[in-house]
């Protein structure tokens, strides 16, 4: 039997009510400003003023909150995770969730959500939230005092998609505007029929927090996704006064700051205070609007003009040379000729002509330079230019496109490294000249254009020397472009499988293997921020000069977030290289990584291509994977590997780097090594490989380390899966 959370009367003591109780004092005066000595955060919540830790703290009771022993600020109950000043909202987690679940004929449960914000300074913002309803043949609504509405979700045609909400076992509404009170319903004419635990949910919560999965229809998944609380936004106002009532008695009057502005609300029953245009900061308290420098955005908002901030505003002036006519900056040339009519009327005419050609020049270079503007908020830029200058000796920079266009010549065919699905990549040459290659993506998923910036720090962070160095981004284009450092030598896919008729030797092929290796381990467990890199594959990683890896192309790379149900993406990747239990499940892990080496591994291993695309060829031979699991079966190892390779003084090692890759081709990814594990085993290997005494003794070795010949076992113990047989580690750390 399962339960869902607490009792209804429980449940009902846990809602915002508390708010209500807060606000009966809210008709005190209570002198404006901000309190001295009391906290700004509450773990990592800001808190600023009008909000407090305290009544002392807060400009009204209504506004007071707690901070607990787990640094989480609540008001009442309800947790409050996050607060802004500038837009009047406020995010919180409450108990608004109504539910029916029917377990069997005779046990039936269900809850009905309510919210009661009623005499507070609260009201849902019908921005920021929606009506949700989940389940099959399921008709739910939400009741205010002035409104009825929902909506009905249904599961007939069985097109039940995972991020759609039109119908099909999720339907949503808009949440009408100024509600302060509603209650959830069921219409009992609609019964709930399945086989399975039929459960249905009615909820009003923040839009941008839900993703509807299939699994939450007739199921309790949705509940314990949230644990029965769900994020909702809140916008606030002080109350009961407008701006001019306020104003005729200072104490109840909040918009304290010079340059700063009064705003009635809509339903004139309050007030909210915003900086005036040209500044930022918080209202609320004495000087808390600042002056907006507007000559330190990127780009500069004069063009190729110069800024000059002023209080509030800017200003633009001409260069050396220039003049300013009608607002735009036009050359100054001294007359040659008399003035004489005639000259002096087609002068004028020339001049007229030239001042409206510039016009609509400089018209079109603002609308560019707007464009560029909006890319680059879009992109996240804004956020990530403040975290550098708050982050002092990160190598890292934001270019701009015409940079990038000299660089690479205006991305001109003859700079073209190579091309994929995800972009082309250029050769270029920065000021200094700096050798680099830029990245010129095609397209980028709408999650990602959110992320971006935050991204672009976390990788621009990555310190490790079989990582390409993200250098830099462009982010004034519609898709951004990337910066990294040039690696000359190609890539690993061309030193396989090109026709320099280069002979590859096992200690290099092992060497590369390794540092690959290394490199993911890195990106997986010691990144300050765990990535998954999705493309793992031979032409993704690339040689320097003296042939060592470098992996590069973050392109399709995710940030592993703590809860793993995030995860779950659209599939894509490389044929021959993903992961089976990725493509059934579109989860994405780092365990998918580990198969996608192993892959390499058996190309390393044998100089064959990881697809076959050949249709008269055999279903075991289009696929190297198969293709090996098959010879590995069969006891016919040695009858695939490369000939460069493949003697009798290599088989043991060779032996032990095809269980490797054997083992990181579990079907289930739970039974694949990390690859940490893997790089520690190539790690072993590698050292042994290039021990003299290996080479020229390798009948000794072999009796040292007994029947059946293994320089390493691949036995799984205590978790482990690989370590490395003691005589042989003896022998190695005595030097014999």
């Amino acid at each position: 039997m399962m339960k869902l959370g607490c009792s209804p009367l429980l449940l009902y003591g846990h809602l915002l009510v508390y708010l209500v109780t807060a606000w009966l004092l809210a008709t005190a005066d209570v002198a404006a400003g901000q309190r001295p000595g009391c906290p700004a955060k509450c773990g990592d919540v800001d808190i600023p003023f009008p909000y407090g830790v305290g009544d002392e703290c807060s400009f009204h009771p209504g506004f007071t909150l707690s901070c607990n022993d787990t640094k989480k600020p609540f008001a009442g109950t309800v947790e409050v995770t996050k607060i802004s000043v500038a837009d009047g909202n406020s995010w919180m987690k409450a108990h608004t969730m109504s539910w029916r679940c029917s377990f069997s004929s005779m046990d039936t449960r269900y809850f009905d959500g309510w919210l009661n914000l009623t005499d507070t300074p609260y009201w849902i913002s019908e921005l920021d939230n929606k009506i949700i309803v989940i389940g099959c043949n399921t008709l739910a609504y939400m009741k205010s005092s002035s409104y009825v509405i929902g909506c009905y979700s249904t599961c007939a045609d069985g097109n039940l998609e995972n991020g759609m909400c039109s119908g099909a076992g999720c339907c949503q509404a808009d949440v009408p505007k100024d509600i302060r009170f509603f209650s959830g319903y069921f219409n009992e004419t609609y019964e709930i029929t399945s086989q399975h635990t039929p459960c249905s949910y009615l909820v009003v919560m923040q839009k941008e927090a839900f993703t509807f999965n299939t699994s939450y229809v007739e199921s309790t998944k949705f509940y314990y996704a949230y644990n029965g609380t769900v994020p909702i936004v809140l916008n606030w106002e002080i109350r009961p006064w407008t701006c001019e009532v306020a104003r005729q008695n200072m104490s109840s009057y909040a918009c304290i700051s010079s340059n700063s502005e009064c705003l009635d609300s809509p339903n004139g029953k309050g007030h909210r205070c915003v900086c005036s245009d040209g500044y930022e900061g918080n209202p609320y308290i004495t000087d808390g609007c600042k002056d907006t420098n507007e000559c330190l955005a990127n780009p500069n908002p004069c063009g190729l003009e110069i800024c000059h901030n002023t209080p509030g505003n800017y200003s633009c002036s001409c260069h050396r040379g220039y003049y300013m006519t009608n607002g735009v900056c036009v050359f100054e040339k001294p007359s040659r000729f008399p003035a004489m009519p005639v000259i002096g009327a087609s002068v004028g005419l020339a001049v007229l002509v030239i001042a409206v050609a510039c016009a609509c020049l400089v018209q079109e270079r603002r609308k560019l330079q707007k464009m560029k503007q909006d890319y680059f908020r879009q992109h996240g830029g804004l956020i990530l230019f403040d975290e550098m200058k708050s982050k002092q000796g990160i190598a890292f920079k934001i270019f701009t496109e015409e940079e990038l266009q000299q660089a690479t010549n205006r991305f001109s065919e003859r700079q073209v490294l190579g091309q994929g699905g995800q972009g082309t990549v250029y050769r270029g040459y920065l000021k200094g000249n700096v050798e680099v290659a830029v990245k010129r993506c095609t397209t980028i998923d709408e999650q990602h254009k959110k992320e971006f910036g935050k991204e672009m720090l976390i990788l621009s962070q990555i310190n490790h020397r079989n990582i390409v160095k993200l250098l830099g981004c462009c982010l004034e284009v519609e898709v951004p472009m990337l910066v990294y450092e040039y690696v000359p030598n190609g890539t690993l896919f061309h030193l396989i499988h090109g026709d320099q008729g280069r002979r590859i030797s096992l200690p290099t092929r092992l060497g590369i293997a390794h540092e690959s290796a290394d490199a993911l381990a890195y990106l997986h467990s010691s990144a300050s921020t765990p990535i998954i890199h999705g493309d793992v594959k031979s032409s993704n990683i690339l040689l320097d000069g003296d042939n060592r890896a470098k992996i590069s192309d973050f392109g399709a790379s995710i940030l592993a977030p703590a809860d793993k149900s995030q995860f779950v993406t659209l599939v894509h990747g490389t044929c021959g290289y993903l992961d089976p239990e990725y493509m059934q499940t579109n989860l994405l892990t780092d365990k998918s990584d580990v198969y996608s080496f192993g892959v390499i591994l058996l190309e390393l291993l044998t100089c064959k291509k990881p697809f076959n695309f050949n249709l008269d060829a055999p279903d075991r031979e289009k696929s190297l994977s198969m293709m090996f699991t098959y010879a590995m079966k069969e006891n016919k190892l040695e009858e695939i590997l490369d000939d460069e390779i493949r003697d009798e003084d290599n088989m043991e090692i060779l032996e032990e780097i095809a269980e490797l890759a054997k083992q990181c081709l579990q079907m289930c990814g739970e039974n694949r090594p990390s690859m940490k594990e893997v790089a520690e085993k190539l790690d072993s290997l590698r050292k042994v490989m290039q021990h003299p005494w290996v080479q020229q003794n390798p009948e000794e070795m072999e009796s040292l380390l007994g029947e059946p010949s293994s320089i390493v076992s691949s036995t799984v113990v205590s978790g482990e899966y690989f370590s490395i047989e003691k005589k042989a580690v003896n022998s190695l750390q005595s030097g014999r």
